[in-house]
């Protein structure tokens, strides 16, 4: 049976492309695999080690929005890491706003933050044995 996985794809504001490539560079320390960049705008496919994700500037016409435009969001992204503690004070130090600090709950080492697109992600840390 072939693996199966979930690719996510985001969207940022139209024209913030390259600067959202640049933040996960920064922040995630995600490496660019491909960036498509033309009048059209901006479609990168990024990884964050083996963890890849897309992103694109928003597409109105085929309803491909940025949480910017309709403010709010409907997915949330999880980073799973070993540590994410140093994961999400980098992400702050870039320019993550903390909308969760760094906690032990359920088992899990977790906290989130809000990209500058309006995106939301969590960086955890699955803790076997833990409360």
């Amino acid at each position: 049976m072939a693996e199966t996985t979930i690719v996510p794809w985001v969207s940022v504001k139209k024209g913030r492309g390259v600067e959202a490539v640049a933040f996960y560079e920064r922040a995630f320390g995600a490496q660019r695999l491909l960036l498509i960049d033309n009048e059209k705008g901006v479609v990168a496919r990024m990884a964050v080690g083996g963890a890849e994700f897309w992103l694109a500037d928003e597409d109105v016409e085929h309803r491909n929005v940025s949480p910017e435009s309709v403010h709010a969001v409907t997915t949330r992204l999880i980073l799973m890491v070993s540590d994410p503690d140093a994961l999400w004070e980098r992400a702050v130090a870039e320019g993550a706003v903390p909308i969760c600090p760094m906690k032990d709950d359920h088992g899990w080492r977790v906290g989130g933050v809000r990209d500058p697109f309006g995106h939301h992600w969590e960086m955890a840390r699955e803790d076997k044995g833990g409360s």
